[in-house]
This record gives structure tokens, C-alpha cells and sequence, in this order.
């Protein structure tokens, strides 16, 4: 009987009910080949599969799960409101709470609006900045996702300052003709969009740290030019941190480099994995926000008591003392392994780490933006990504998708992955 045959069986079953076998595209492991596994439970460090297989997970449900997987402090935060119910589409103190805790950390945020997604995050945030500016125009980075909204599904024009060309089905050209794409950790490109079109640029919006390309950290001074030029022109300078946003550093990659946004987008770890998204920022900038301002946006299940309680109990773990360094060190020493034993093998690749976020690219070169990410071997990670699963090693089925290290993994766990990441090296 083959390891993964009841996965196999659901894979056949769910490609007859959902498009693509999926609800969310990447779980179709297309750019690895192969079929994915279903995933049962998890514990801690450990996922299970629905054949019970077992595997160190540095997936992390795409990032939220700082504390691991099914932590009794989060667990006992949701059981405990979920006695009282589970949507009330009305105010709770649970929202006050969580909005408290996440103004005080970001002390750019003045006042924050909770959502249901990262992608209803930087929606409305876009929308905000242009309320607020009464302007049409963005920019955006090129490699840096923001969801699925269809002004942000565009392809990089041939040209600095061309208009950007829908990168899906569905989106009409004149939803991204307002859209301009400018390549990561490149002022000059900025600056020249800027130029050419200052009056009409509402806001520029961007990963702090590329997390949807690998991981891309900023140049040195990137990200305090981008905050000099934006402020120059009037132009609202954008936050997506809804990967970052308390991972890199309780107070995100704002604290971790010093730069404040004006908007900020929140996500993934504000909910404790349950999901949530919040937008927030200067406070001039959201008293536009409706039903003060003229910028409406609305939700039913916006603030529902079970992810707000989530989210309050994983931010209070985080905010104790130790808890950032464990995940330095713990991360630091997966990465300087995995650098290690690439060399040691002889296996072209470039490494990339900003706290618990961590990836290698199968490439020779220096990996700064996403046309550097492109240059990666993606069929030689997929043979990567197909060994470690085998030896018990679960990462994300896409060379271009961060890793995250959480505070559930052990020293234990660091030695089984590098070991298991030494083994498949020898053997690409």
C-alpha cells in the first residue's frame, strides 16, 4: 500500500467537487508536480496527514502560527468565548482589546478597522488612500502579492512607468490601468514613476520584506527612501504586513528597520490562525473611514469574537520577554545548516532569512528581486521539496513561498531537518 494512498483517494474525490482539486491554488502543488497531502491534525511542530504520516511543518498555515499548531493557550482562548456564541455582528470588548494591543505595538497606528482577510486589508486600504488623497493612481512592487484584488493582479509593464496588464482571467485591463509596477529594492525606478505621474499617485503599497517571492529583505536605505520620497509628493506609503507583521519583531518590520508606514495591513498572526485582517494607520488618514468618513467598507463577521480571542492570547505570548531571540536562534540555526550542508555538497543556491522567515533559492546569484528570484532551478527544488516530504519535512510546494519557523520547534527538530536537509543535498 502506497505511504499516501488515502490522500490519493481524496485528491481524485475533491477534483470532481472544487475547481482544481483546491480552495486555494498553491495546495495543488502544480509547480512541484506530483498530488498534495490532506492534512488531518496537527500538534505543536508536527502535522499529520489523513494516512498518518507525520512531518516537522515549517508551513505554519502560511505563516500565522507563531505559537505552533493547536496551542493550548489559543485553544483555551477560543473555547472559552465560544460559550457565549460565535458571531454577534455587533461591538465586543474582545475587538477594543485586540485593537489596543496592536496600537500600542505599532506606534504608527493611530486607529485600526478589523477585517476578514489580508486581501480585504489592503483592498480597503488602497481605497483609503484614495479617499483620502483623491487621487487615482498606485504603486505597486513587482513580486509583492497583496491578495487577489483585481487591480493587484498585474504584470510589470516593459517600462518603468508603463500601466500594468492584468496577470489573471477575469480582470478587465481597465481595472489595472490605474496600476503602476516598479521592480523591489530599486529607489531609482520609484522616483522616475513618481516624477512622471506625482499628481495622480495615491498611495504606494509594498511588502516591508517580499515574502511572496521567497524572502526578500530591503536594501539598506530602501525602505527610509521610500518613506522620504512618498511623504514629498503627499503620497500614502503602505504597509503589507500581514506576513510580517509580528513575526520579524513584536512591532513588525516598522520596528525591525525603523520606518513607519502611513496604512498598515495586518493579518495571519493578529487572528492566532483563525481568520482575521486589519487595516490601521495615521489617524487623520482613517477618520475618512465610513461611518465617520466617506470611504465605506463593511463586514458581517469583521472583529467575531473567536478570532479576536485567538488573537489576543497569541499577542500576549508574544510580547513576553525571550520569546523573539528563541525564534532568532532557533531560525538562524535551520538557516546556517541548510547553508552548511548546500556548500558542503556542492548545491548552487542563495539564502535568505529576516527573523523566522527563511528560504533557499536554487540559484547562483544574490536574489534581490523578483526577476533575480526567477533566475531559481524550479525543477531542482522540486526534487528538493520532494525529498525532504519523504524524509518527514513539510515546506511550501512553491520555490517562491517563505518558510516560518514557529516557538514549538525543538533543538530536536532543527537536528531531524537538518539531517533530513543534508540527505537530500547528497542526492540532488
Amino acid at each position: 500500500m502506497e505511504k499516501n494512498f488515502r490522500s490519493l483517494q481524496a485528491w481524485e474525490t475533491s477534483q470532481k467537487l472544487i475547481p482544481g482539486g483546491v480552495n486555494s491554488p498553491v495546495r495543488a502543488f502544480k509547480s512541484v508536480g506530483g498530488s498534495p497531502i490532506f492534512i488531518k491534525r496537527a500538534l505543536g511542530s508536527k502535522i499529520y496527514d489523513i494516512d498518518d504520516n507525520q512531518y516537522i511543518d515549517y508551513v505554519g498555515s502560511w505563516g500565522p502560527l507563531l505559537l505552533g499548531h493547536a496551542n493550548p493557550i489559543v485553544l483555551s482562548a477560543i473555547s472559552e468565548v465560544m460559550k457565549d456564541g460565535t458571531s454577534f455582528g455587533a461591538p465586543t470588548e474582545l475587538e477594543v482589546e485586540l485593537a489596543n494591543i496592536v496600537t500600542s505595538a505599532v506606534k504608527s497606528v493611530d486607529q485600526i478597522r478589523m477585517v476578514n482577510s489580508g486581501t480585504e486589508a489592503t483592498m480597503t486600504a488602497i481605497r483609503l488612500a484614495r479617499g483620502y488623497t483623491n487621487r487615482n493612481k498606485i504603486i505597486k512592487i513587482e513580486g509583492c502579492y497583496h491578495g487577489h484584488v483585481d487591480y493587484l493582479l498585474v504584470k510589470a509593464g516593459s517600462g518603468l512607468t508603463t500601466f500594468g496588464l492584468p496577470d489573471s482571467g477575469g480582470v478587465p485591463k481597465e481595472f489595472a490601468h490605474h496600476t503602476l509596477t516598479v521592480p523591489f529594492n530599486d529607489i531609482d525606478s520609484v522616483q522616475r514613476v513618481i516624477e512622471a505621474h506625482s499628481d495622480q499617485i495615491a498611495c504606494l503599497i509594498l511588502e516591508p520584506i517580499a515574502g511572496n517571492m521567497g524572502v526578500i529583505p530591503p536594501k539598506d536605505g530602501y525602505l527610509e527612501e521610500l518613506r522620504k520620497v512618498t511623504a514629498e509628493y503627499g503620497i500614502v506609503l503602505i504597509f503589507d504586513e500581514v506576513m510580517t507583521g509580528f513575526r520579524v519583531a513584536y512591532g513588525g518590520a516598522q520596528e525591525l528597520y525603523g520606518v513607519d508606514a502611513d496604512l498598515t495591513c495586518f493579518g495571519k498572526i493578529i487572528g492566532g490562525g483563525l481568520p482575521v485582517g486589519a487595516y490601521g494607520g495615521r489617524r487623520d488618514i482613517m477618520q475618512c473611514v465610513s461611518p465617520i468618513g466617506e470611504v465605506y467598507q463593511a463586514g458581517t463577521l469583521s472583529g467575531n469574537p473567536l478570532a479576536m480571542a485567538a488573537g489576543i492570547a497569541t499577542l500576549k505570548k508574544l510580547s513576553q520577554p525571550g520569546v523573539y531571540t528563541q525564534l532568532e536562534e532557533t531560525s538562524n540555526a535551520i538557516s546556517d545548516g541548510m547553508k552548511h550542508s548546500a556548500k558542503k555538497h556542492g548545491i548552487s543556491s542563495f539564502h535568505n532569512r529576516v527573523g523566522s522567515m527563511i528560504i533557499c533559492f536554487f540559484t547562483d546569484q544574490e536574489v534581490v528581486n523578483y526577476e533575480t528570484a526567477k533566475t531559481s532551478d524550479t525543477e531542482r527544488f522540486s526534487k528538493y521539496f520532494w525529498g525532504l516530504l519523504e524524509q518527514g519535512v513539510y515546506i511550501a510546494p512553491s520555490q517562491f513561498e517563505a518558510g516560518f519557523v514557529s516557538l514549538a520547534h525543538t533543538e530536536e527538530d532543527v537536528e531531524n531537518t537538518i539531517r533530513v536537509i543534508d540527505n537530500v543535498f547528497s542526492n540532488l
